[in-house]
């Protein structure tokens, strides 16, 4: 019995590496500022606000990201995705105050409030904001994540890192990710 179970936790971690390895391969699909193309959108993935409304490190990096895109031309739009479930926290109004503060027209702020994780930014970008194309802003950790989802969904997308990060919960994430994708496909069909 005792060899059937380590046969068992063996297979399983095989699938969990496989996934990894799988998603981890659109970091291809991440570009430097001279090889990323022009894009009508850049859609900044949120990332948590700290108290008195401010921007965590990685969101912080993230906006400067999207600053350097913006003011270089390779988007026209922002949109910014994050968590806004209660009146305390609001990761896309605080993005947005830090935006315009920098130079970012008003026009040219999206603001979605419902993307709560990876999945649902992307997918809300695709089916709500109607986005075909658009430049992913976030860490190169969590890119090779969403733009595998992105692919997933049939939007074009490219990577443009705001720094490496780390997440130690990152391996599961993706495994989350490739489940999600795989609940997604079987509602639509």
């Amino acid at each position: 019995m005792k060899k059937y179970i380590i046969y068992f936790l063996t297979i399983i971690l095989l699938i969990f590496v496989g996934i990894n390895i799988l998603i981890l391969d659109y970091t291809k699909y991440i570009y430097n500022l001279e090889d990323i193309s022009k894009t009508e959108v850049g859609l900044v993935l949120g990332a948590s606000v700290l108290s008195n409304k401010r921007l965590s490190n990685a969101f912080k990096e993230r906006l400067d990201t999207t600053l350097e895109l913006y003011f270089n031309q390779k988007i026209n739009k922002v949109l910014v995705s994050g968590d806004n479930r209660t009146k305390y926290y609001d990761e896309v109004n605080t993005a947005k105050k830090y935006l315009l503060e920098n130079g970012v027209l008003e026009e040219d702020i999206l603001l979605d409030h419902a993307g709560i994780k990876t999945f649902d930014s992307i997918l809300r970008a695709k089916k709500v904001f109607n986005i075909d194309e658009a430049i992913i802003i976030s860490q190169k950790f969590h890119l090779a994540r969403a733009l595998y989802i992105a692919s997933e969904l049939d939007l074009n997308a490219q990577g443009y890192s705001a720094g490496l990060g780390q997440s130690k919960r990152e391996f599961f994430a993706r495994l989350k990710a490739f489940l999600d994708v795989q609940k997604n496909i079987f509602r639509l069909e």
